[in-house]
């Protein structure tokens, strides 16, 4: 933003560099692409979707949920403020 803005980054501006708001459902797209797509919550529904994957033909998508551990949001937010 430093390079098209003079001006300080402010909370607008900053939310249009992040893919978290809106939320995007990965499975929905993919599908209204035409490509085959799951959602994995935990490593054992995506080694069982990974290999169903492998075993059809074509693209597929899965899409993995991991959870963020506190101390990398804490990260996150240290690296954000001091940019």
């Amino acid at each position: 933003m430093a390079r098209v803005r003079e001006k300080e980054l402010n909370a607008r501006m900053n939310s249009m560099l992040h893919l978290s708001n809106p939320t995007l459902d990965w499975v929905n797209i993919s599908t209204g692409l035409g490509v085959p797509a799951m959602r994995a919550g935990t490593a054992e529904e995506f080694h069982r979707q990974f290999e169903a994957a492998l075993g059809a033909k074509g693209p597929h998508l899965i899409e993995c949920q991991v959870v963020t551990p506190k101390e990398w949001a804490a990260l996150e937010d240290y690296i954000h403020k001091n940019r």
